[in-house]
């Protein structure tokens, strides 16, 4: 359940409504508005084996009336594909008799050349504005829908203005300078995915999920960390505990723990409000939190941490946080 609410809260609302409403509006408008019909259509559309018993009847009804004219249309209906058919049609005659397939091509031939023509390249249909129109209109609402999730993104996400340097954008350079964890030096097996991931006061919508795959693409699980809980009023949020937590696609529940700061991990009415979501944990320089599923490890250590300060109490909210996540396949 705690996996579920926190893939809702990742979930961009306008881009899906958006997506939505698109998705409708072609449907309406290709089932109801302007659906496609083919009108008096023409061989050209069967498929190759249909195409060739066509030809095949043509031939023979030819043979029986010797009727050019009618042959000569029932050569155009194929279109681009005539020329095509009726050499698989030589190769493999069927019922038709073989001496009569090069009469009637030379007949066809000798016809259209008198004309000047040749067959046409595709016979246009009555779908074929329409089909064009509908492709347009579904490539206008998918860009429709890419610069709605863009906008999104980058309105909540990216810098207010230009210059301005975003709690994310610190994130992300802490993240990049971070030195990883060597397990290997350690003696331990390489983890199959080990994560840096910060928060920095001012992300008020921190909540980081990742993906748990195998080598060969294979989906195990997720695991995450975001915001549990808050103190305070007023802008930015003030977070006083954090969540970690794993999902394992084999287990039925979703592990949990939380990142309490020393305020918060004394306090019986925040401890009250977050006990029904995992183990609490008191945040220190260093400690590492496990969290075990039915066939995952996840081991987070604290990296690094910095309590804000201000007007709230000592050591009661986060001004950033560096966690390390590593995850190893559960063993036994």
């Amino acid at each position: 359940m705690q996996f579920i609410v926190a893939l809702l809260k990742k979930i961009p609302i306008l881009p899906v409504a958006l997506f939505v409403v698109g998705l409708a509006l072609g449907l309406l408008i290709g089932w109801v508005i302007a659906p496609t019909e083919f009108k008096d259509a023409t061989p050209f559309y069967l498929r190759t084996d249909l195409q060739d018993d066509y030809l095949r009847m043509a031939i023979d009804s030819f043979g029986d009336h010797q009727n050019l004219g009618l042959a000569v249309d029932r050569w155009k209906g194929l279109g681009s594909a005539a020329q095509q058919t009726f050499e698989r049609v030589q190769a493999n005659p069927g019922e038709v008799d073989p001496a009569l397939i090069p009469v009637y091509g030379e007949a066809v031939r000798a016809v259209l050349e008198a004309e000047g023509q040749q067959p046409a390249a595709e016979p246009s249909g009555t779908s074929s504005l329409m089909n064009t129109a509908l492709i347009a209109l579904g490539l206008l609402l998918v860009l429709g829908v890419v610069a709605a999730a863009a906008f999104y993104f980058i309105r909540l996400r990216g810098p207010r203005s230009t210059g301005e340097v975003t709690a994310v954008m610190q994130a992300n350079e802490i993240n990049k300078s971070a030195s990883k964890t060597n397990f290997e030096e350690m003696g331990l097996a390489p983890p199959i995915t080990q994560t840096m991931t910060t928060y920095v006061l001012g992300d008020d919508l921190y909540d980081e999920s990742f993906s748990i795959d195998t080598q060969a693409g294979e989906f195990m699980g997720e695991y995450g960390v975001g915001v549990s809980e808050i103190i305070g009023v007023g802008e930015p949020k003030k977070v006083t505990a954090l969540e970690i937590w794993l999902f394992d696609k084999n287990d039925i529940k979703t592990a949990t723990k939380v990142l309490m700061t020393p305020h918060a991990f004394a306090d019986p009415g925040i401890r009250s409000r977050l006990e029904p979501k995992g183990e609490l944990v008191l945040v220190e320089p260093q400690v590492q939190v496990l969290l075990e599923t039915a066939t995952l490890q996840l081991l987070a250590t604290v990296v690094d941490i910095e309590y804000g300060k201000g007007p709230q109490p000592d050591n009661s909210y986060f001004e950033r946080v560096t966690l390390e996540l590593a995850i190893w396949p559960r063993q036994g």
